[in-house]
């Protein structure tokens, strides 16, 4: 899959890139907690990563790679808000 943002009430909290739906899936019911932190009502959905937010998650990509990660071990990062 390409790289996805997962949205808390339509704000994008982390760029991902699953490798199907069902990791998808997984990744949202197992990190629910995290992303609802200060908000349990909140809806979690998810779209495509656009440009700007697909070369975040390619520059994680590289960074892992850089320190000697694993390709197939990197899945995504946090997105925080800008001021």
């Amino acid at each position: 899959m390409l790289p996805t943002i997962i949205m808390v009430d339509e704000v994008p909290r982390c760029v991902v890139r699953p490798t199907d739906k069902k990791d998808l899936d997984r990744f949202i019911r197992n990190a629910k907690k995290y992303l609802l932190a200060d908000n349990e009502e909140g809806k979690v959905t998810h779209r495509p990563a656009n440009d700007t937010e697909s070369a975040q998650w390619f520059e994680g990509a590289a960074l892992n790679k850089a320190w000697g990660g694993a390709d197939e071990n990197y899945f995504g990062l946090p997105i925080f808000k800008q001021p």
